[in-house]
C-alpha cells in the first residue's frame, strides 16, 4: 500500500461512472428505505416474484443453500481470506485493504440500514437491506476493480466488467435469499445498491489515503537525505 508502484483500486478512467453510480445507488437505498420503513409485509412487486421464486425443491434448493453459505460468517470469511491473499500474491496491497474496508463497510452499512429501517420478515427478523447480497456484490465489485486495473481495461470495457461482475454476484445471491425465503426481493435490491454505493467510495478514500502516507514517506526521506 506504501510503494511508489502501487496501482490505485480505482482507476481513473472509472471514477466518474462509478462515481455516478454509486450516488444512484445510494438514492435508491434511501427511497426503498423510507417506502418499506416499520414494514412487515411483502409489497405487490415482492409478492409476485416471491411466488415464482420462493419454495424451490431440489436439486435447485441445494443450490440456493450452497450460495447462501457464501454469505455466512464462515463462509465469507474463507471468501475474504482467499481474495485477500490472492491480491497479496499478485501484489496489490491496495486491493487486499479494500477487500477488508470495502467488505466491511457494505456490510457494516447494511446492518446499520436494518435498525434504521425496522422491515421485519418471519416474526421479527430485520430484512431490509440484504447483508448476504451486500457482502456478495462488494465482494464482486473488488476483483472486478482488480482485474480492470491488471487488463488496463479503458472507460467503457472497465465499467462493463464491474457492473457485469456486481449483476451476476448480485442476481445469484439474490434469488437464493428470495428462493430460501430469507428476503423480500426488494430486500435484496436494497442490498446489491448498498454495495454499490459504497465500494466506489471506499476505493476512493483507500487510494486518497495511500497516496497520502506514499507522500509523507517521500518528505521524510528527503529530509533524512539532507
Amino acid at each position: 500500500m506504501t510503494g511508489r508502484s502501487a496501482p490505485a483500486v480505482l482507476p481513473p478512467s472509472l471514477r466518474a461512472w462509478l462515481g455516478l453510480m454509486a450516488s444512484l445507488a445510494a438514492l435508491v437505498v434511501v427511497v426503498l428505505g423510507v417506502l418499506y420503513a416499520d414494514d412487515s409485509k411483502p409489497s405487490k412487486v415482492d409478492a409476485r416474484i416471491g411466488a415464482a421464486v420462493d419454495g424451490v425443491g431440489p436439486p435447485w434448493r441445494d443450490v440456493a443453500l450452497a450460495t447462501d453459505f457464501l454469505g455466512e460468517p464462515v463462509g465469507a470469511a474463507t471468501l475474504v481470506v482467499a481474495t485477500v491473499t490472492g491480491c497479496l500474491l499478485l501484489r496489490r496491497p491496495r486491493a487486499a485493504v479494500l477487500i477488508v474496508a470495502g467488505v466491511g463497510m457494505a456490510v457494516g452499512t447494511a446492518t446499520l440500514l436494518k435498525s434504521l429501517v425496522g422491515r421485519t420478515i418471519h416474526e421479527g427478523n430485520l430484512s431490509y437491506p440484504s447483508g448476504h447480497t451486500a457482502f456478495v456484490t462488494a465482494l464482486a465489485l473488488v476483483v472486478a476493480l482488480l482485474a480492470t486495473g491488471r487488463l488496463g481495461l479503458g472507460r467503457t470495457a472497465g465499467t462493463s466488467l464491474v457492473l457485469a461482475a456486481a449483476l451476476v454476484a448480485g442476481a445469484a445471491m439474490g434469488w437464493a435469499q428470495v428462493a430460501l425465503g430469507a428476503h423480500y426481493p426488494t430486500d435484496v435490491l436494497g442490498g446489491w445498491c448498498t454495495a454499490l454505493a459504497v465500494i466506489p467510495a471506499t476505493a476512493w478514500l483507500v487510494d486518497r489515503m495511500a497516496d497520502w502516507l506514499v507522500g509523507r514517506m517521500a518528505d521524510a526521506g528527503r529530509r533524512e537525505r539532507r
